[in-house]
C-alpha cells in the first residue's frame, strides 16, 4: 500500500464475528476464500482480488462489515473527514501492520480510515 492510486480509496472491509473459526469454514467452503491468522482476535481473509478481515473484537450484526479506506496521510484524512461533517468514533490508535482511525459520517454509517506510516 501507500501509493498515490490507493490514497483515499475504499481498500479493507472488515466482519466483526462471533467465531473465526466458523466464519473461515463458511466463506472459504462457499466462496474459496483463503486466510491469513493473525492470532486467536483476528484473520485477514482474501477472494482473489480484495482482502479483508474477520475480528472478535467488536460488536456483532447491527451496521455490517465495516469498511477501511486507504489514507496515504492519515492526519490530514482525519481533518478531511472532521471538515465534511464526520464524527471521529476511535481516535488514531496502532495496530499492526499501520494505524487508523474510525468515524462515523452524516446519516450514522461507521467507517475507518488507515494507513501503513
Amino acid at each position: 500500500m501507500g501509493s498515490k492510486d490507493n490514497d483515499r480509496r475504499i481498500d479493507y472491509i472488515e466482519f466483526n464475528v462471533a467465531d473465526i473459526s466458523a466464519s473461515k469454514a463458511f466463506y472459504g467452503g462457499a466462496f474459496g476464500w483463503t486466510f491469513t491468522d493473525y492470532g486467536p482476535e483476528y484473520c485477514e481473509f482474501s477472494d482473489g482480488r480484495l482482502t479483508g478481515g474477520f475480528t472478535t473484537l467488536g460488536p456483532i450484526g447491527g451496521g455490517g462489515p465495516l469498511v477501511i479506506v486507504y489514507a496515504d496521510d492519515l492526519e490530514d484524512a482525519q481533518r478531511r473527514v472532521e471538515a465534511a461533517g464526520g464524527r471521529i468514533v476511535k481516535p488514531i490508535f496502532s495496530f499492526p501492520g499501520g494505524r487508523r482511525f474510525h468515524f462515523a459520517d452524516p446519516d450514522g454509517y461507521e467507517l475507518a480510515v488507515w494507513s501503513a506510516q
